[in-house]
């Protein structure tokens, strides 16, 4: 069985016992937290789509652990106008264990 979720202005696609890195959570590590925006819940050829979200549908699944991607540079450069600026960024994610899936 496998759904298609909206957290974090993504989606994800998730089965049972996946792990995957979503948009940092304010959840602890191994706190339980549950996805209601479920918009695809599906098992062999039987797919169910909601309009947008399935109703009753939810994904459970524990936090594994925070941390930060790789690091990005960004630079803005002008030849020959005396102008470079630099800057990085780490986006911080949670990663994120299924632990069940309903709909």
């Amino acid at each position: 069985m496998f759904a298609v979720i909206a957290t974090g202005g993504k989606q994800y696609r998730v089965q049972k016992d996946s792990v995957l890195r979503v948009e940092k959570l304010p959840e602890a590590e191994g706190a339980s937290v549950e996805f209601d925006r479920v918009l695809l819940v599906g098992e062999g050829a039987d797919v169910k789509v909601g309009k947008p979200y399935i109703d009753g549908g939810k994904v459970t699944a524990t936090v594994q652990s925070h941390g930060q991607g790789d690091k990005v540079r960004i630079v803005k450069f002008r030849r020959r106008k005396h102008y470079k600026r630099e800057k990085c960024h780490r986006q911080e994610y949670t990663e994120i264990k299924v632990t069940g899936i309903v709909g």
